[in-house]
């Protein structure tokens, strides 16, 4: 007699939907990510194209040549080759006053799910323009990034760093003389804590490795580095506008910058400084900084004070370090060294540098700083005029 299996005894079929349910999901999932993302990116065009309709009615035009987006899944990336940026100042009373950038080529990163956060990359060269007649300004670097913090509204915080910087001015022959260089950038600024966007206060740091500057004063025109810790007030609003306009609105508004911290470094010489600055209704730097040098006998014979006593010494000078002594008679004296024996004027002259860097440093007062004799000065700025202790050492053109 053959026995029955009992249908309990059967073994049972197991269901294979959880081995499809997985991969549906994700599917989903993906699906889902991806209408996200396009979704974002048309977004990210629309909110652009609005952000810069509304630039250009304030004068400021942002455009490219072309324009894309990619970056999927996770960024949005987005290129613009051919970057121009046209600013014109509307201060009241002037003729507007033309700017103009013109880019190879930015790229823009954001993530997806942070989209405050925007990175940047900037293809060199830049050419600048400020007015039709004068000449413009190329600024080249092997590599230049920024990235902001807070967008679409005010940013909270931005940087911008440059890589071999240099910047140079295109003259009529098409021939580009160099202006400044600098191996390493970096400019950091934030909104300085308990500051409002109707008032805002900007706390800013800036880094230079191996700058040198041309056109300023030829002491700067020997590789530096510099450290400088600034907070800036007086400012009513913070879009962007040309530097002649913002600093017009400065100096209205009782602006003025506070230099917290500084340094500055150039061979042997070290230069500490804080103090503050303003500028008056001419746009010339007024002001004064408490400055702590090392090794300023290093750099006397550059600041040109052999041509001073080609040309005079200043009678206040003089009355500092010399009282009695007018500058025609130290004139005089030069003239007639020369005439007994030829070449004994200049001697002098050269070898005045040694006195000069005495008499300055009686003028100070004593001070360590690291760890090396230092003597603490005032530098002043009086209309754009640059003053070590008594001496002349600079004009800074206005700045408006």
């Amino acid at each position: 007699m053959t026995s029955m299996t009992l249908p309990s005894d059967m073994p049972r079929r197991r269901s294979r939907w959880p081995l499809f349910a997985l991969p549906i999901v994700l599917l989903i999932a993906a699906a889902a990510w991806s209408a996200f993302w396009f979704y974002a990116a048309s977004q990210a065009e629309v909110k652009a194209d609005a952000w810069r309709a509304q630039e250009a009615k304030s004068g400021r035009s942002y455009d490219c040549a072309k324009q894309s987006i990619s970056g999927y899944p996770f960024r949005l990336e987005v290129r613009c080759d051919g970057a121009r940026v046209a600013l014109t100042s509307q201060t009241a009373g002037a003729s507007p006053v033309p700017v103009t950038i013109n880019l190879g080529e930015i790229l823009a990163v954001a993530q997806v799910y942070d989209p405050k956060l925007l990175i940047a990359e900037f293809k060199s060269p830049a050419t600048i323009s400020e007015t039709p007649g004068a000449p413009p300004m190329q600024v080249s670097w092997s590599a230049a990034r920024s990235s902001v913090v807070g967008l679409p509204a005010i940013p909270q915080r931005a940087s911008i760093v440059f890589d071999d910087v240099a910047i140079d001015r295109i003259n009529s022959n098409s021939v580009q003389v160099p202006v400044a260089r600098a191996k390493h950038v970096e400019l950091h600024g934030r909104l300085a804590e308990g500051s409002t966007l109707k008032d805002p206060v900007i706390e800013s740091v800036l880094q230079i490795q191996s700058g040198s500057a041309q056109d300023v004063h030829p002491v700067l025109a020997r590789p530096f580095g510099a450290d400088v810790h600034a907070k800036l007030t007086g400012l009513k609003d913070l879009t962007p506008k040309p530097w002649p306009q913002r600093f017009r609105e400065l100096q209205a508004g009782d602006g003025q910058v506070e230099i917290v911290q500084s340094r500055v470094a150039q061979d042997d010489l070290i230069a500490v400084a804080a103090g503050t600055l303003k500028l008056n209704a001419q746009g010339q730097i007024n002001g004064e900084l408490q400055m702590t040098v090392t090794g300023l006998e290093k750099i006397i014979p550059a600041l040109g004070l052999e041509k001073m006593l080609e040309d005079g010494v200043p009678q206040a000078t003089l009355d500092r370090v010399a009282p009695g002594v007018r500058s025609q008679d130290v004139t005089n004296l030069l003239g007639a060294l020369d005439k007994a024996i030829p070449g004994l004027g200049k001697v002098v002259k050269q070898n005045a540098n040694a006195g000069l860097a005495a008499g300055i440093n009686a003028l100070g007062t004593a001070a360590t700083l690291e760890g090396k004799p230092a003597r603490t000065f005032p530098l002043r700025f009086a209309d754009g005029t640059v003053y070590l202790g008594p001496l002349k050492v600079g004009q800074v053109p206005p700045l408006f």
